[in-house]
C-alpha cells in the first residue's frame, strides 16, 4: 500500500488533472458562444444559428462532466486533506460556498434558457442569457483561483490556535481575496482557455476542409461553416498566443520575486549565482540521477544568462538564490523543470501556427495548405496539454507546502486516514475518472463527426440565398 501522503497527492493530482479539462473548454468557449449569438440575432445568418448550436452541444458536455468532476474535488479536501481543511477552513471555505452559490447557480439557471429555449424566448433575454452563462462560467474562474492564488502568497490572515490546534484566522478580507498572485493566474488561465478552444476549434474545422477538399468557393453543406470556423479560431489565436507568451515572461518575474524557491525548481538552479543560463536542455550527469527527480549534477544546453534575464526583466546578471539556500527540502525540479520547458514550447509553437496560417489566409492559401491543416489537427489538443503542465509547474513547483510557507502538504493530510484506505480510493478514481475521459471523448468525437446542423434546419435556413447556405462572405 502506498504512503497515504503520496496517495493522497496522487489522487488528487490525478481528478485534477481529469477535471482542468471541461472548465478549460467551458470557459473557452464562453467568449466563442457569446459572439455567436449576437451575431446570430444581429444578422440573421444561418452560419452562425449553426457555429452558436453546434459549439454550444460541446459546451453543454463539457459543463455536465466538469459538474461531477468537480464536485469530488471539494469533498476530497475532507476525506484526503481534513487537517489543511481544519486549519485554513475559515479562509478557504468562503471562495469555494461563493463560487457555488454564486456563479454555478447563474451558469446552471441560464444554461437552461440558453440551450433549449431560443424559440420560446425574445431575443433580448436569450442574448441575456448567453451572456450569463459566460458570465458565470467566468466566475466560477474567480473564486477557484482566490482560493489556489492565496495557497501560493497567502496574505490577510494570523495564525491563532483552537482547541490546541494551529489554525489560519482570516483578518483582512480584501488582503487575503486580492492577493498579490490572484490577477496573475487569472489572466494566464482566462486567456489559456480561450487559446486553448480557439485551437481546438481550429484543428476541427481543418480536419473536415482537409478530409473534404472544401476550397474557398465550395457550396456544399457545411462548407461555409468550417471555413467560418477556422477563420473565426485564427483570427482568436493571433491575438492570444502572442499575449500568453507576453504575458507569461511578466508572469515569471512575479514568481521570481514571490516564490523564489518554485523559480529555481523551474530552472534548475542549486547554487545561488548571477549570468544564470536559461537551460533548453538539461539532463543528470549520472546513472542514478536519472530517476532522481532532484539530481544536483546536470548537464546542459542553454542561452547564457537567460534566466536572469527572465527573473530579472532585462538583466543577465541578474542573481538568482539556489535550491540549496532554502530550509525546506526542494520539490522534485525535473518535474518542474520539465514541464516549464513543455509549457513554453508549447507557447511558441502556437504561436508559429497562428502567424503561418495568418500567412496563408493573406495570400488566399488558407483553404490549399493541407500541412498546415495537419499541424492544426495535430496541435488541436495542445493548448489542453499547455494547461495541464502549466498546472504542474504551478502545484508541483510549491511543494513541499500546501499553503507557502504556512502549511506544509505532509501536515494537511487527514491524520486517521491508512495506505489501504488511500490507495484503494486512487485505484477507484483512476477507473471512474479515465471511463468517464473516454466516454466525453466519444461524445465529443460523435458531435464533431456529425457536423453542424444543416442550414435547413436552422430556424433562418428560409432566408438563405441559395441551397448552400452562402448568404455573404466567409
Amino acid at each position: 500500500m502506498l504512503d497515504p501522503v503520496i496517495a493522497s497527492r496522487l489522487q488528487f493530482a490525478l481528478t485534477t488533472i481529469v477535471h482542468i479539462i471541461f472548465p478549460v473548454m467551458s470557459m473557452g468557449l464562453a467568449p466563442f458562444l457569446i459572439y455567436f449569438t449576437w451575431k446570430d440575432i444581429r444578422t440573421d445568418d444561418p452560419v452562425y444559428e449553426q457555429l452558436r448550436r453546434f459549439w454550444t452541444k460541446i459546451f453543454a458536455v463539457s459543463f455536465v462532466v466538469g459538474t461531477v468532476t468537480g464536485i469530488v474535488l471539494e469533498f476530497e479536501f475532507g476525506t484526503n486533506f481534513a487537517a489543511f481543511s481544519t486549519a485554513a477552513g475559515e479562509l478557504f471555505g468562503g471562495p469555494l460556498a461563493t463560487e457555488g452559490m454564486m456563479a454555478f447557480m447563474l451558469e446552471a439557471t441560464f444554461l437552461g434558457v440558453f440551450v433549449f429555449g431560443r424559440e420560446k424566448v425574445s431575443d433580448a433575454l436569450y442574448m441575456v442569457s448567453a451572456v450569463a452563462v459566460g458570465l458565470g462560467t467566468w466566475l466560477s474562474a474567480v473564486w477557484i483561483l482566490v482560493a489556489n492564488s492565496w495557497m501560493q502568497t497567502p496574505r490577510g490572515y494570523e495564525l491563532a490556535r483552537e482547541s490546541g490546534q494551529l489554525v489560519v484566522s482570516l483578518v483582512d478580507p480584501i488582503a487575503a481575496y486580492a492577493n498579490p498572485r490572484f490577477p496573475w493566474m487569472f489572466v494566464h488561465m482566462q486567456n489559456a482557455a480561450v487559446l486553448s478552444v480557439a485551437l481546438f476549434m481550429a484543428g476541427v474545422a481543418a480536419y473536415h476542409v482537409w478530409q473534404r477538399g472544401i476550397t474557398a468557393d465550395d457550396d456544399r453543406e457545411g462548407a461555409r461553416f468550417w471555413r467560418k470556423t477556422l477563420k473565426i479560431a485564427l483570427v482568436v489565436l493571433l491575438v492570444t498566443a502572442p499575449f500568453q507568451a507576453i504575458h507569461g515572461d511578466a508572469y515569471g518575474r512575479h514568481v521570481y520575486e514571490t516564490q523564489p524557491q518554485k523559480f529555481a525548481a523551474m530552472e534548475a538552479v542549486w547554487e545561488t549565482d548571477s549570468y544564470v543560463p536559461e537551460y533548453i536542455f538539461a539532463v543528470p550527469t549520472s546513472l542514478d540521477g536519472i530517476t532522481d527527480p532532484r539530481a544536483k549534477e546536470l548537464f546542459g544546453i542553454g542561452i547564457p544568462g537567460g534566466a536572469s534575464w527572465l527573473a530579472s526583466g532585462g538583466d543577465p546578471q541578474a542573481e538568482i538564490t539556489g535550491l540549496s539556500e532554502f530550509d525546506t527540502e526542494a520539490p522534485p525540479v525535473a518535474v518542474v523543470f520539465w514541464s516549464f520547458r513543455l509549457m513554453v514550447a508549447a507557447g511558441f509553437w502556437f504561436i508559429l501556427l497562428a502567424f503561418w496560417a495568418a500567412y496563408r489566409w493573406w495570400t488566399d492559401e488558407l483553404y490549399d495548405d493541407d500541412l498546415l491543416h495537419k499541424a492544426f489537427v495535430g496541435s488541436s489538443l495542445l493548448g489542453i496539454f499547455a494547461v495541464e503542465v502549466g498546472w504542474i509547474v504551478t502545484e508541483v513547483g510549491r511543494q513541499p507546502w500546501v499553503i507557502q510557507g504556512v502549511l506544509r502538504t505532509s501536515k494537511g493530510v487527514s491524520p486517521g486516514l491508512t495506505g489501504f484506505e488511500a490507495t484503494l480510493t486512487l485505484v477507484g478514481f483512476a477507473v471512474v475518472y479515465t471511463g468517464l475521459l473516454a466516454l466525453y471523448t466519444y461524445v465529443i468525437r460523435r458531435i464533431i463527426r456529425e457536423g453542424p446542423p444543416s442550414v435547413d434546419e436552422t430556424a433562418g435556413g428560409s432566408e438563405a440565398a441559395s441551397p448552400s447556405g452562402v448568404t455573404g462572405d466567409d
